[in-house]
């Protein structure tokens, strides 16, 4: 998950463990792409705010991360309106509006992950 908001973050993060999910959170896409590099993890669905501050956004992430892992669900999520997915967005991926809701996107992550299993 990367989220440059370190409350979001947390919360996310609890939320997302408490329904049994393994995360590991970043606050930048640079610290995402190491650790998205790292071979020893396997990385089944990537959450990014699309505005992170410097560097790189959630767009350039995302379709970093489908080069590297090219089945990695993706799962944006913005403050702002999401007018820009269709032209900046990767393919079959889901977008959430913060505040997050937490069985929403539990639902996307589900959903990402047993079309990952087809």
């Amino acid at each position: 998950m990367v989220e440059d908001d370190p409350l979001v973050c947390f919360a996310m993060e609890i939320a997302l463990e408490h329904h049994g999910f393994e995360v590991i959170a970043a606050n930048c896409a640079s610290k995402a792409m190491n650790l998205l590099c790292d071979s020893t993890t396997i990385y089944d669905v990537l959450i990014t705010d699309i505005e992170l501050g410097s560097g790189h956004d959630g767009w350039f992430l995302a379709r970093q991360a489908r080069e590297l892992i090219p089945d990695i669900g993706v799962v944006y999520v913005t403050g702002n309106g999401m007018p820009d997915q269709p032209r900046h967005g990767v393919s079959q991926s889901m977008a959430l509006r913060k505040p997050v809701d937490e069985a929403e996107l539990v639902n996307c992550i589900s959903g990402l992950l047993k079309r990952a299993e087809k």
